[in-house]
Parts: C-alpha cells; structure tokens; sequence
C-alpha cells in the first residue's frame, strides 16, 4: 500500500471511530431544552354593598259572583281601578304589568255543585323606594285585597356587579401572588380568565335604613352584589 492509501485509510479509521463514538454516546449531540413554566390557578370573590333604590309590588283582587263572566268583569274592573291609583301616586304605566287572570268554580261540600265563579286578577308594579309606601296605599284603596312584596334591588345592577368583578379579580391575584411567594415562584402574566357567573342580590342585614313614606313603611336595608372569577397565572 502507497504513502496516500496508508493516509486514507487511517482518515477513515478514524472517522467511523467518532461515528461510533457519537452513537455510544447520544447526550453529546443532544440540545438543551427550557423547561415549561409553572401554572396557578386560583377563584376569587367579591362583593359591593348597595343600598336598594326601588321595589316591586304584586297587588291582587279577589271577586265573586254566580256566574263566570260576572265574576271575571268585577275582577277586571276592579284592577284597572288599582293600575288607575297606581298611575295617580305617579306610577309609570310601563313600570305595571298584568301577572295574573285566573276564574274557578265554587261547589257545594259535595263537590258537583256549582254554586258561583271566583275570580282574581293581579298586577306588578315597580316603584322607586321613595313612592313605595304611596303606591301600597293607593293600591289598597282601590280595592287590592291581596299584596305580595316588597321584592327591593337597586336600579343600577350593572355598574355594582363591574365593581364586584374588579374585587373578585384583586382576591385572586393576592391568593395568587401568596401561592407563587410560598412556593419561590413569580407570577409573569395572566394565561386563563373565567367569570362565575353573575349572583342575585342577596340581603345584608347589617345596616338597615327607614325609608319614610305616606302609610306603609319600607325599610331598604342594604344589598351584597356579589362576583366570582376563576385565574389562571403563569409562573417561574
């Protein structure tokens, strides 16, 4: 073998001898891979108290009479006599609505005589709390001899529910935030918000305040408008 083939030989020698090499050992060839970040994920609540500015009423009457048709008349004569008081203690006509008309028989204890009609109407009406007790009164004057209420909220739910949201969200980022301290972590961002689901009002029985009105008395008391928010942060 020549001086040349000698050299080529030994250049191949050497080449399969770090192919070989490599294959032996992987790790040498391998490229470092950052690991994926932390994730917490955390509820958060919060609540507005709010004072109820409006009420809402159901007032009903109740007639009878021996026939079917009498009975409904005089009921419905009489309720638009309640929507006419209702109107007159200043009442909006688009804040009253019919709920009910219902008619039924009366037996006798046998149960398959028929010995009259019983009929009911009833409407609802929302009131500012201020005209509550008024609109009681004008009602009951005109003949409602069935009242249902008062149901108290406040006509501003919007704005008090965004303000609840914005409490329920600083909850969660300091239940976050003390997670990611205890676990040597640090919050980088926001990955995932979930909102609850907007709650009714629920009563606060802390602070109640009179309302001083013609008659009836309404006591507003106050509201808890309340949120929930479901966070997850990424973390390092």
């Amino acid at each position: 073998m020549n001086r040349l083939g000698k050299v080529l030989f030994l250049a191949g020698v050497l080449l399969l001898a770090a192919a070989i090499a490599g294959v032996a050992q992987p790790r040498l060839g391998r490229t470092a891979t950052a690991s994926s970040g932390a994730a917490i994920t955390v509820t958060g609540s919060g609540t507005v108290n709010a004072t109820p500015d409006r009420a809402s009423f159901d007032f009903g009457v109740t007639t009878q009479a021996a026939t079917a048709a009498d009975a409904l008349g005089r009921s419905s004569d009489q309720a638009r006599a309640i929507v006419s008081a209702l109107e007159k203690a200043g009442s909006d006509a688009k804040d009253i609505q019919t709920t009910d008309v219902s008619l039924w028989p009366r037996t006798r204890a046998n149960g398959t005589e028929i010995v009259g009609y019983t009929a009911s109407n009833s409407v609802n009406v929302i009131a500012p709390l201020a005209k509550a007790g008024a609109v009681v009164d004008a009602a009951v004057g005109a003949g409602a001899n069935n009242v249902d209420g008062p149901s108290l909220d406040t006509s501003d739910q919007s704005s008090l529910y965004d303000g609840a949201l914005k409490n329920a969200l600083a909850d969660a980022k300091g239940k976050a935030q003390a997670i990611a301290t205890a676990s040597g972590l640090d919050i980088t961002g926001v990955e995932k918000v979930t909102e609850g689901g907007q709650a009714n009002p629920l009563p606060y029985l802390g602070t109640a305040k009179a309302s001083s009105a013609a008659g009836v008395s309404i006591e507003p008391g106050t509201q808890q408008i309340q949120a929930t928010v479901t966070v997850t942060y990424a973390a390092s």
